[in-house]
């Protein structure tokens, strides 16, 4: 099958068009991309910058993690969170600011973070990655089941009021997610029509 009739195929993520000719090689190839996507989203989280008043920086850690979902497909995307969270939680350093363990403040974006590059690649199986707007929807409903798990944790972690954690690990990302939103609508189409071109 060529690149250009993969592109168009619903329900076909980007990491489907890599070739993998045999049941073997995919699972290869999927074991790969798995493991290159919680490496990804671990490198990223070290992109941290503090937030005055907050317990939780801004990263890049939730913008690879959207990607990982979108290119990947909900299935791989999981297990490529969930190796990234359990990984951190054994002791790897490598949770935003080089924090490893449960239980911190920020992991709750860490668990909404595993959900939400489930959904996006859902989403992107069903061409919510290939526009513009059609990605902006995929990712701020990303952006949205991440706050919808990290907030509250937050709260719980710190024993602050749900206001104080909307305050404190919410409010300030708000610019920061609209960048995020805006790279991906650029990034992710531009990625679909250069694969349609190659084929």
């Amino acid at each position: 099958m060529s690149l250009a009739a993969a592109s168009s195929r619903p329900g076909a993520v980007l990491a489907d068009l890599l070739p993998a000719a045999t049941a073997p090689r995919a699972r290869v190839r999927d074991a790969a991309l798995v493991l290159g996507g919680a490496a990804l989203t671990g490198v990223a989280a070290q992109i941290a910058v503090p937030v005055p008043g907050s317990p939780v920086p801004v990263t890049a850690q939730t913008f690879a993690a959207l990607l990982v979902g979108a290119s990947l497909g909900a299935g791989r995307g999981f297990l490529s969170l969930a190796l990234y969270a359990l990984v951190g939680m054994a002791g790897v350093p490598w949770f935003a600011g080089a924090q490893a363990g449960a239980g911190g403040a920020s992991f709750g974006y860490v668990l909404g973070m595993l959900l939400a590059a489930t959904v996006v690649g859902a989403l992107a199986r069903r061409g919510g990655d290939r526009g513009v707007l059609r990605t902006a929807g995929t990712m701020l409903v990303g952006e949205a089941l991440i706050y919808a798990i990290g907030v509250p944790y937050l709260a719980m972690a710190t024993g602050m009021s749900l206001g104080e954690a909307v305050a404190a690990g919410l409010v300030p990302f708000l610019i920061g997610d609209a960048v995020k939103a805006v790279l991906a609508m650029g990034a992710l189409p531009t990625a679909w029509k250069l694969v349609g071109r190659r084929g």
